[in-house]
């Protein structure tokens, strides 16, 4: 049987290693039968490289799922390295996906979202345009979602930041409007952190936990199977 290697950062936020370990969890319940194991590329240990290498001994075989919103360095350098062997592969990260947008619009609605207010949808960036490109996706699949605008901000590897797209935002706003964030982040951590402190009226929690998360892993599992 091929392992499911769900592969996240890794982070110190105690509250951020719940939220991702949710994801795997939710997994577990919905596939019993299938091995789960899980990964990191920092901070966090056991790292990819080694779960991939014990998942394949023997002639096993192992599919690495990102637990990232998009591609970028982590994802093309320390997970393909990690698959460069026989018997392992990596599937694409979780984004974009219709169920990432459906998880953004019921933060929203979490949050008392109304006509008035300006959203930005703050992600964590990267320096691949490929990254920006899925970004974007999202964006315009939530403005479809909400029937407003939507606009981006980066906490690093892009631009405009957060804080400028926040700024950016109350400029437009109308009387009575806020300026509320969509945290396209999959757990608290440090760039949640820093969302928290760019400025918004509201910041919407992270995506995690969520069933529909769970159901995103195993159709990348499946589909790389």
């Amino acid at each position: 049987m091929t392992v499911l290697v769900g592969c996240s950062h890794g982070t110190d936020n105690t509250d951020g290693r719940e939220a991702i370990r949710s994801i795997l969890t939710d997994v577990r319940a919905a596939r019993p039968e299938l091995d789960v194991r899980e990964a990191f590329v920092d901070v966090q240990i056991p790292e990819v490289a080694a779960v991939v290498a014990d998942a394949v001994a023997g002639g096993g075989e192992a599919v690495v799922v990102p637990l990232l919103l998009s591609v970028g360095f982590h994802v093309r350098v320390d997970i393909a390295e990690a698959v460069d062997r026989e018997g392992a592969a990596a599937a694409p990260p979780l984004g974009p996906d219709d169920r990432l947008v459906a998880i953004l619009r019921d933060r929203l609605d979490a949050v008392g979202l109304t006509s008035d207010d300006v959203v930005v949808l703050a992600a964590a960036g990267s320096t691949d345009p490929a990254a920006a490109v899925a970004v974007e996706t999202v964006a315009a699949g939530l403005a479809d979602a909400i029937d407003s605008p939507v606009t981006i901000g980066y906490g690093a590897g892009a631009s405009p930041t957060v804080p400028q797209a926040v700024a950016d935002a109350r400029a437009g706003l109308t009387t009575g409007g806020r300026v509320v964030v969509a945290s396209y982040l999959l757990a608290p951590g440090y760039f949640h952190d820093r969302v928290l402190e760019a400025g918004a009226d509201v910041v919407s929690a992270p995506l995690a936990p969520d069933p529909r998360l769970a159901e995103i892993v195993l159709d990348r599992f499946d589909a790389c199977v």
